[in-house]
């Protein structure tokens, strides 16, 4: 069983990440922590063998806890999950012994793949003690190759999927989007949007409801559900 520590400042967010590592086989969460001051406490207190952790928190930044993390020797490997996109951020996640890394807004599905490929590579690294110059690159390999996913229906992709939701996330959960809007602002047909909207519906990642006007029939809209996630 990996043991993972989950650190993020948002408490919905940090719950779904929660509940998303404990979908997925052979992980166990041990810890959740919403600043680095509690990340650290935890990783002093309980054995980590993964850690997913935000940039951005409210006392200090992800990459000092992960500089910090291996200045004390501390092995546990470690996802980034963050909305930072920005190269620097990336080289110094990478310079400091990040292994994989989570880009917001993501599914369930996006961390359940990165966490297959992390399985695979713990797996790998646990079978072989001894380690030829093949050995090693097999290992890099199993954590940029996507591991087993869980699917998706029929026409529903990716990275189409996540814009979707980006979109609604940004929105916030009081502030509905149709449709429409969101078919605009993605430059996609409505049907299209529509499919992926409803699609986050039934997973639980939003909600469906309907929007009155001042004349003719009211609009369904969707609204972002923070840390919502199907069972």
């Amino acid at each position: 069983m990996i043991r993972t520590l989950v650190v993020e400042d948002d408490p919905l967010a940090r719950e779904a990440h929660v509940a998303y590592v404990g979908r997925v086989p052979g992980f166990k969460v041990v810890g959740a922590a919403g600043t680095g001051t509690e990340a650290l406490r935890l990783l002093a207190a309980t054995p980590v063998d993964l850690v997913l952790l935000d940039v951005h928190l409210p006392d200090t930044n992800g990459l000092e806890i992960l500089r910090r993390m291996r200045a004390e020797g501390r092995t546990a490997d470690v996802i980034m999950v963050t909305r930072a996109r920005d190269v620097e951020v990336v080289r110094a996640a990478v310079a400091f012994g990040a292994t994989q890394y989570l880009v917001k807004p993501f599914t369930f599905n996006a961390v359940a793949a990165k966490l297959a490929s992390h399985r695979t590579y713990v797996q790998r690294l646990e079978a072989e003690p001894v380690l030829a110059q093949g050995d090693v690159d097999g290992l890099f390999e199993a954590l940029r190759t996507p591991g087993p996913d869980p699917g998706l229906p029929r026409g529903v992709g990716r990275e189409s999927l996540e814009a979707v939701a980006g979109v609604l996330e940004a929105a916030g959960e009081d502030a509905g989007r149709t449709a429409v809007e969101v078919a605009e602002q993605l430059g996609a047909s409505r049907v299209t949007a529509r499919r992926y909207l409803e699609h986050l519906v039934e997973i639980g990642m939003a909600t469906r409801r309907s929007r009155y006007g001042a004349q003719g029939r009211p609009q369904v809209e969707y609204a972002w559900r923070p840390g919502g996630a199907r069972s």
